[in-house]
């Protein structure tokens, strides 16, 4: 007894605390801070297996998900008694998840149906062109005025279309009234908050503006999209706000705590950075690239290629307030690919020193369409390329291509976001894994022309989370108030080249992504039902005819020439 009482008197009183499940596309994290100074206590990270049945296919195994969150979370805790730090000081728990990413399960038994199909994946390609084909003018745009978004093999909607007409378990659960629907957050809420034994089923709304069924404007699902799409809505989790208790830990050394807050990744990391105020913006740099912009209570519509989506809407009673997003695909994806798949590298800290090696692709550019191009094309035929080779090229200018087109392509989206405003920012906060690389955020800033910031403590997407859970109402240890937020310290990278030289290297990129375009389609060249044939163009008939005939004639004489 009194070993007991000496061991919570050594404990370490920090106040409130709040943590937060950080679930991404290539890991997942659970960290702890300090409610009152924003500061990390402890976390622990977990890689999560991708694996890719088929060409343009990403899945990922939702029991795997879930039992990363379970093991993030012991080990975190055991780490902070380790500190001397008393758990029981963790007031809430947020979440904040790779979006899109679409699980179908079934309630009765809390079993996944099929793998989670991830956001990247390019198996609705088809659907999705079928879908274009029907609308009036072939307009991808056609539910953008509801949706915000483009028709895309991106979104929710058509992943759970897919899962409907391919998988039979998942058909069958449908039809039996068994099934349910989530993004990655209301897999992990559900099953938190107790699964098949009263697991709330439930989602926030940055995460519901992702599917593509969800209306912008009321704010909820929208009976004309899940019709469009033939998708029952009692499939659908129960759309809350982004800050507000849904249920409590049912199991695990946090039972009993409240989840409080939730947001999808992107809009998490705005709400880290801090950016409540219309105009600011942040980048964040992940296995994607994802630049979103505040624009207030207000949706603003894009006319050059970006997506309106919800930024957050932090209490029941608050505004939601809507941000305009330009995503990139492939951005940290590319070091895995050149590490995995290539194998030019064994590190990703390899990749910054093989590029600083060199300090120029020698001409070399590298579009990574490996998903089709997103913003601002929104072109799923794209490919990857690399051009400008010469015998000179080596490893190290390839190394540097890469990190420069991450920079290319967020240049691109700032340069869409800079025309719908009419507004310029004057410098770019970022954050994500990819920021450790000095290398890229010099390159950044070069390639923008404007100072690049980067925050001192870079957790801002799980720091966002624990925000939102921390300052929702019945928990309300986080206080959202302006006067009351903690300052960022940063460090700042100014661009270091003449623009005149951006603006080529730059140009050249934008013609390698022409050559990038209209690479893969799915559907066949004639629109109508008759079979494709390469006969079917007459003149391209006569030309194939014809050198047949010419081959055969030559191969005629040629064998008079032998006899004679």
């Amino acid at each position: 007894m009194n070993g007991t009482m000496a061991a919570s008197s050594n404990r370490i009183m920090l106040g409130p605390l709040v943590a937060a499940i950080d679930q991404g596309t290539s890991s997942t994290r659970f960290l702890v801070f300090n409610a009152k100074t924003a500061e990390l206590l402890s976390h622990h990270q977990v890689e999560i297996k991708q694996s890719f049945p088929k060409e343009g296919w990403v899945e990922e195994d939702p029991k795997e998900i879930l039992q990363s969150v379970y093991e993030c979370m012991d080990r975190t805790c055991e780490k902070l008694t380790q500190l001397n730090i008393d758990i029981s000081n963790i007031k809430a728990i947020g979440v904040t998840n790779q979006r899109e990413t679409t699980l179908v399960w079934d309630k009765e038994t809390g079993e996944p149906l099929y793998n989670a199909i991830v956001w990247l994946d390019l198996r609705t390609q088809s659907t999705v062109e079928r879908l274009i084909n029907k609308t009036p003018g072939r307009n991808k745009n056609h539910l953008k005025h509801k949706t915000g978004l483009p028709i895309s093999t991106y979104f929710s909607a058509v992943k759970l279309r897919w899962l409907m007409d391919n998988v039979e378990k998942v058909h069958e659960a449908v039809l039996s009234h068994r099934a349910m629907f989530g993004t990655v957050d209301s897999w992990l809420i559900w099953c938190l908050t107790g699964g098949k034994k009263g697991g709330v089923h439930c989602t926030d709304v940055t995460n519901a503006s992702r599917t593509m069924l969800f209306n912008i404007h009321t704010m909820d699902w929208d009976p004309e999209l899940c019709k469009y799409f033939d998708i029952p809505m009692e499939i659908l989790p129960k759309v809350r706000s982004s800050s507000e208790i849904y249920g409590l830990m049912k199991s695990g050394p946090l039972t009993g705590v409240p989840i409080s807050g939730c947001l999808g990744d992107q809009s998490a990391a705005l709400v880290g950075q801090m950016c409540f105020k219309d105009g600011q913006a942040k980048n964040t740099y992940g296995t994607g690239c994802f630049l979103l912009k505040n624009v207030g209570t207000k949706p603003v519509m894009s006319d050059h290629g970006l997506l309106t989506t919800i930024a957050y809407k932090l209490g029941r009673d608050k505004p939601a307030c809507y941000a305009l997003e330009g995503s990139v695909a492939i951005a940290g994806a590319v070091v895995r690919w050149l590490k995995d798949n290539l194998g030019i590298i064994q590190t990703s800290t390899e990749l910054e020193e093989l590029a600083a090696d060199v300090g120029t692709s020698y001409g070399c550019y590298f579009v990574p369409a490996f998903s089709g191009l997103y913003a601002p094309y929104w072109e799923p035929s794209a490919r990857g390329i690399i051009c400008g080779l010469t015998q000179f090229t080596n490893r190290s200018h390839l190394a540097f291509a890469a990190l420069e087109a991450v920079c290319f392509q967020t240049r691109e989206i700032l340069d869409a976001m800079n025309q719908d405003s009419g507004i310029h920012l004057s410098q770019l906060q970022v954050d994500g894994g990819m920021t450790s690389n000095r290398l890229l955020m010099q390159l950044q800033a070069d390639i923008l022309c404007i100072p690049v910031v980067k925050p001192s403590m870079p957790e801002t997407t799980a720091l966002g989370a624990a925000m939102a859970a921390g300052a929702a109402e019945g928990v309300s240890v986080w206080s959202l108030n302006p006067e009351d937020l903690t300052e960022v310290t940063s460090e700042k990278f100014e661009p270091q080249i003449n623009p005149e030289e951006s603006e080529l290297r730059y140009a050249r990129w934008k013609k390698a992504v022409q050559r990038a375009m209209n690479w893969e389609t799915t559907e066949p060249v004639n629109n109508g039902n008759e079979e494709t044939s390469i006969f079917s163009s007459v003149p391209l008939g006569f030309y194939i005819l014809g050198s047949m005939f010419m081959l055969i004639g030559a191969k005629y004489i040629a064998g008079q020439c032998e006899s004679e």
